[in-house]
Parts: structure tokens; C-alpha cells; sequence
């Protein structure tokens, strides 16, 4: 068993409990969170250790403003006297990427098997639509949550599903039991050479079904054109747009809470550092829109936690450093 299904194994127990995978994924990440919190705390020590430093880097950065060799010389050496690693700010992070990388992919290996299972449901009753994982003002939560997706799986959704997951699912006794031309597709059919061509026939079954249509439909005069694209309000929307929304705005806060390394005011580092500031917000609200709410529902869930967490040990690291003075003025006075 590789990390990534026993993460989604976890997550899969998380939900036999609260029967509900919003609620479950937001316990999940709060897990994740707690076990990454020591790596956490290591790298904001350091970045903290760095952004004190900052006074005494400005002063090499005006003295030898014109010399970058010596800069670099004299800020190694002021590095190696205070016993810091720049790069130690980073090491900790880099070591929960893996983590982190494995917990997406498990989520998202689970909404591909509930992507699957709602096209069979709508199949084997397409007079009702299946009831879907809800979660708050989320109507199906393996949708995007957006007034601009539908609550049922449209075409891109299904083209995201690898085959072994399809192949899963669509046994011979499932295939057989489909509508249509469906019934004569094999599980060879659900391939990686013939997949793309089997998942366009699957969802133009799905387009035939007079629910589905009326799921996938869009509201008259509703369509916003832009430069490069366009959207459209449909009549069944899935979201209301806030979890998107949501990690833009905790995503340019937890941003503003985290300590940065110390960079000359008008270096190429600054205007990068600056640059990102922006650029991840907008990243984030790009990537929640597009994917599905669960995931959503993640980077939010996280980004709050990750909040909470940086707003204590800052408290920690200001007390630490206030102690650290009052000693050292009480030492200076005797």
C-alpha cells in the first residue's frame, strides 16, 4: 500500500464516523496540520531568527551597496557569528512538500471514485438525480463550488478520472447493465489508448437524458464574456462562489502573517517577494474555482489553520524575545 491510499484509507475511516466528507476533510486537514505543526514551528523560528537580523543586513546592504561579492562575504560571515542557516527557514517546509503532495493526491483519488459512482447513479435512475455529497451551501461536493458549474459531472470532470479508476468500476456485469450502445462497451474500452473516446460516448448518453439536460442547462441572458473565455450562470448551480473567494482572502492573510528573510528594498528578491504576495492569492482562487469544492474545502481548512498556528507562535517568539531583553537590560544595569 502506497502513502497516498493509506492517507485516503484515513480519510475513508474519518468519514464512517461524521458521514459527511466536507466535515470529514476538514478533520482530516486539521490531522495533517498537527502532525507537519513541529516542521511548522521550526521554519517560523527561523524565518523569525532572520527577520531580526534585518537591521544589521541593512547596514551591509548600504555599505557595500556597490560591491556584491564583499555583500555577500560579510552577510555569510554575520550569518555564521549569529549561528543561522538561511536555508533553514525552507529545509523544514521542503520536508512536509511529500506530505502534503500525498494528501492531494488521496482526496483527489477518492473524488475520481465518487465522480464514477454518480454517473452509474444517474444511469441506473435517470429519473431522479442521485443524492449528492453536499456540504453546507455546496450542493455536490466533488463539483467546483461556483454558480458557473453544474451539480452533476459535466464532460471536463469525467475527462479528469484516470482509466484503472473507470476500469474499476465498469465491470461486465455493470456494462451490461448500462442503457444503449453502453451496454457494448468493454472494460478494454476504458483503456488509456481508447479512454478520451470512451468518455466522450459516456457523456453523450449522459446529455440524452432529459434530467441531465435539464441539470447542465444555463439561464437565458446570463453568459459573461471575457478576453479569453466566458461563463455562464447555470440553472442547476453547484456553489455560491465563497470557498474560492474564501482562499484568496486567507491565502493573502496567512501571506501578511508570515515572516519574510530580510532584502534590500529595491532587490530583484524584494520585487519578487512582493510579486508573490499578489500572485498566490490570485493562484489559489484560479485553482478553487476550477476544482472541485473537497479541495476547496481543503486549501481553506488549511490556510485557516495555518493562520491560528502562526498567530500563537508569534505570541510564543514575542514573549521568548521580550524575556530575552529584559534579561539582557537587567544584566546591563548590574
Amino acid at each position: 500500500m502506497n502513502f497516498t491510499q493509506f492517507l485516503a484509507d484515513i480519510l475513508g475511516g474519518i468519514n464512517s464516523v461524521f458521514g459527511n466528507y466536507g466535515w470529514s476533510i476538514m478533520v482530516f486537514t486539521l490531522l495533517i496540520r498537527l502532525v507537519l505543526m513541529p516542521f511548522d514551528y521550526k521554519s517560523r523560528v527561523s524565518m523569525r531568527r532572520m527577520s531580526d537580523l534585518q537591521p544589521q543586513i541593512a547596514v551591509l546592504q548600504k555599505k557595500y551597496a556597490k560591491d556584491q561579492a564583499k555583500l555577500n562575504q560579510k552577510t555569510s560571515e554575520l550569518y555564521k557569528k549569529e549561528r543561522i542557516n538561511p536555508l533553514s527557514g525552507c529545509l523544514p517546509l521542503l520536508l512536509s512538500y511529500p506530505i502534503l503532495i500525498a494528501m492531494f493526491g488521496a482526496m483527489r483519488h477518492i473524488a475520481n471514485e465518487q465522480v464514477v459512482q454518480q454517473v452509474l447513479a444517474i444511469f441506473q435512475n435517470p429519473d431522479a438525480l442521485p443524492k449528492f455529497e453536499s456540504w453546507l451551501w455546496v450542493k455536490n461536493i466533488w463539483m467546483p463550488d461556483s454558480p458557473f458549474a453544474s451539480c452533476v459531472p459535466d464532460l471536463n470532470v469525467l475527462r479528469q478520472v484516470p482509466a484503472d479508476i473507470w476500469q474499476r468500476f465498469m465491470t461486465p456485469e455493470v456494462l451490461a447493465a448500462l442503457p444503449g450502445e453502453l451496454s457494448q462497451l468493454t472494460v478494454d474500452s476504458f483503456s488509456s489508448a481508447q479512454l478520451q473516446a470512451t468518455i466522450q460516448t459516456v457523456h453523450s448518453a449522459l446529455a440524452a437524458l432529459p434530467l441531465y439536460q435539464e441539470a447542465t442547462s444555463i439561464l437565458p441572458g446570463w453568459t459573461f464574456n471575457l478576453l479569453i473565455t466566458q461563463f455562464s450562470l447555470m440553472k442547476e448551480f453547484n456553489g455560491l462562489f465563497l470557498l474560492p473567494i474564501l482562499s484568496a482572502v486567507s491565502q493573502f492573510a496567512m501571506t501578511k502573517m508570515t515572516p519574510t528573510q530580510p532584502q534590500a528594498e529595491n532587490s530583484q528578491s524584494a520585487s519578487t517577494g512582493k510579486f508573490m504576495t499578489y500572485f498566490f492569492p490570485l493562484f489559489s482562487l484560479w485553482i478553487c474555482s476550477s476544482y472541485n469544492g473537497a479541495f476547496a474545502l481543503y486549501w481553506v481548512t488549511s490556510n485557516l489553520i495555518a493562520m491560528v498556528q502562526t498567530y500563537f507562535i508569534n505570541k510564543i517568539l514575542d514573549k521568548r524575545a521580550a524575556n530575552k531583553k529584559a534579561i539582557e537590560s537587567d544584566v546591563s544595569i548590574r
